[in-house]
């Protein structure tokens, strides 16, 4: 064989086996639980796959819906799911205090300016300050970041509503617009199109509560069974997740993506992803205002006590780079 032939050879061979091992880290398949399903703010694992980002780390993600954070988290908990992102924080955290194998590893959205609430056109309530003690307000799960909201809109203002258990966002539109529920609530795009067309009204947001302004209402998980056994593939994810983040909001083609999955318009979808969902809203590296989560989660039953600093340093984890 010649030298030339060798060298062809030798080059075969080894793009054979970079090809291995791109074949060997695409077989490293993640299962991410959403309990926001089509939600900008919690779409990044499903849109970086779909755009390849994941891919370019060796991993595959297969995510699927779940009815709030309740069952999402024992969604985690269980292992039927390695992670979720966009979590209600007093969900997790109360979680955790109660000893379930989950970790954080970011904040997923800081505020709750995304999440409004609305009425039907003809009731008589023009403002949440109208929600009495007749009235009720809708959120989707216990320990969800709806869950979260309504109850601190309902004290920070002074409201008498009862918070009611209402499922995800299009039973909560159902029941509002059969009038079982006076005030429901929606994250973008979502029930957009039943405001613009005169079917229902908003009377208020969440960052009506002042709280909530400054603090990571949402964080994203991972259960404890893939950071001790697989935690070179977390901080692929981890890496692969941010690269999806800073994609979502300078490349077109994200939003694109995700107005074809949710048979949405474009246009509607650009609203929601950038008026309703700003990127200065998701830094993931850096949770904000969890004192004040955690006074909420407690005043709300969902911990005993605070978390103490040790309980934090073990809860909150990076992946090794």
């Amino acid at each position: 064989m010649s030298i030339t032939n060798r060298r062809v050879a030798r080059a075969a061979i080894a793009s054979m086996a970079l090809l291995a091992a791109g074949m060997a880290h695409a077989a490293d398949k993640l299962r991410f639980a959403n309990g926001g399903f089509g939600l900008w703010a919690v779409e990044g694992p499903r849109l970086g796959q779909q755009g390849g980002i994941f891919a370019k780390y060796g991993l595959e993600v297969e995510a699927y819906g779940t009815a709030g954070a309740g069952e999402t988290i024992q969604a985690v908990v269980s292992g039927s799911a390695d992670m979720s992102v966009g979590v209600g924080a007093t969900g997790v955290l109360g979680a955790y205090a109660k000893g379930a194998p989950i970790r954080v590893f970011g904040s997923n959205f800081v505020g709750a300016g995304d999440l409004f609430f609305y009425v039907k056109a003809d009731s008589p309530i023009k403002s949440l300050k109208d929600a009495d003690a007749s009235r009720t307000m809708g959120y989707s799960t216990a320990g969800s970041s709806s869950n979260l909201t309504v109850l601190a809109v309902i004290d920070e203002l002074g409201l008498k509503a009862k918070a009611f258990a209402t499922g995800d966002q299009p039973a909560t539109l159902t029941q509002v617009l059969s009038g079982q529920v006076d005030i429901g609530f929606a994250t973008p795009p979502f029930a957009l199109k039943e405001v613009d067309e005169g079917k229902i009204r908003v009377v208020g947001n969440g960052n009506d509560a002042p709280s909530l302004r400054a603090q990571s209402v949402r964080l994203d998980i991972v259960g404890l069974k893939l950071l001790n056994e697989r935690p070179d593939v977390f901080a692929r994810f981890v890496r692969a997740y941010r690269e999806t983040l800073d994609w979502m909001y300078t490349d077109p083609e994200a939003v694109r993506l995700w107005a074809a999955s949710i048979n949405v318009p474009v246009e509607l979808a650009k609203r929601a992803a950038y008026e309703f969902q700003p990127r200065s809203a998701r830094d993931p590296d850096n949770i904000v205002g969890l004192d004040a989560l955690m006074a909420s989660a407690t005043r709300q039953k969902f911990l005993a006590r605070p978390l103490t600093p040790a309980q934090i340093a073990d809860m909150v984890v990076k992946p090794k780079q």
